[in-house]
C-alpha cells in the first residue's frame, strides 16, 4: 500500500524544467537540443535582457527531429511558445544573431517539458472489491492526494515561471537603467570637458589684452598692428 501511494503521487508531479542565462556572439547562431517523447509538451518562454549595442531582439526557431521548422520569430525582444511534439527524438531551438554585426544578446530562456497524459491507474478494480470497503477507502484518498498533490505543482511551477519571468524584467530594466547611467556620465564629462577647456581659452584671451601688445601679437600669430 505505502509503494502504492509513493508511485501514484511521484508519477504525479514529474516533469523537466530548465531555466539558462545565454550570451550570444554577434553574428552567431547558438542550438539546443532535449529529446522529446510523443504526446509531451513543450513550453519554452523567452526574453533578451541584455545588449551591449543596439535594440534587444533575437530571432528564434524551433525544429523537430526531421529539420522541420516548427516556430519561427524573427527580432523579437520576448515570446512564447507551446507545442505538443507527435513523435520521439531530439528537438532543436536555435537563437540566432546573425543579423547582429557588432551588438552581442544576453538571452533568458525557461523550457518546461511535461507530459498531458491522464494518471494511469496503480490498482485493479477487482483486487480493490474483493478487499473490500476498507481499500475502496484508501484508493479514494490516494486519489484525492494525488489530485490535490497535482494541483500544487501546476500552482507552484507557475509562480515560480512567473517570478524568474519577473527577474528577467528586472535584469533587462536594470541593464537599460546602467547603460543609460553610462551614457549620461559619458556625456556631462565630456561637457564639462569642454567648459573648462572653453573658459581657460578664454582666461588666456582675457589676459593678453592687458598685457604688452607685442605679446599678445606673439599669442595670435598674423595680427597687425
Amino acid at each position: 500500500m505505502r509503494y502504492l501511494f509513493l508511485t501514484t503521487i511521484f508519477s504525479v508531479v514529474f516533469a523537466y524544467e530548465k531555466d539558462v542565462t545565454v550570451m550570444i556572439q554577434a553574428g552567431k547562431v547558438d542550438c539546443f537540443y532535449h529529446k522529446v517523447q510523443p504526446e509531451e509538451i513543450i513550453d519554452i518562454e523567452y526574453q533578451v535582457i541584455d545588449s551591449t549595442h543596439g535594440d534587444l531582439d533575437i530571432s528564434f526557431q524551433l525544429l523537430d527531429p526531421t529539420g522541420r521548422t516548427i516556430v519561427a520569430d524573427y527580432k523579437k525582444p520576448e515570446n512564447s511558445h507551446r507545442h505538443t511534439a507527435v513523435q520521439a527524438g531530439d528537438y532543436k531551438f536555435c537563437f540566432d544573431n546573425s543579423f547582429s554585426t557588432f551588438s552581442q544578446k544576453t538571452v533568458f530562456f525557461d523550457m518546461l517539458i511535461d507530459n498531458d497524459e491522464q494518471e494511469e491507474k496503480d490498482y485493479d478494480d477487482e483486487k480493490e472489491l474483493e478487499l473490500g470497503t476498507a481499500a475502496e477507502t484508501y484508493m479514494m484518498r490516494v486519489r484525492d492526494i494525488s489530485e490535490s498533490v497535482a494541483r500544487v505543482k501546476d500552482k507552484v511551477s507557475a509562480a515560480r515561471r512567473l517570478q524568474e519571468l519577473h527577474s528577467a524584467h528586472e535584469a533587462r530594466d536594470r541593464n537599460l537603467a546602467e547603460e543609460m547611467c553610462d551614457r549620461v556620465l559619458t556625456y556631462s564629462i565630456g561637457h564639462i570637458l569642454i567648459m573648462l577647456l572653453v573658459g581657460l581659452t578664454q582666461v588666456v584671451f582675457v589676459r593678453g589684452l592687458f598685457e604688452d601688445s607685442r605679446n599678445f601679437r606673439k599669442l595670435v600669430p598674423g595680427l597687425s598692428s
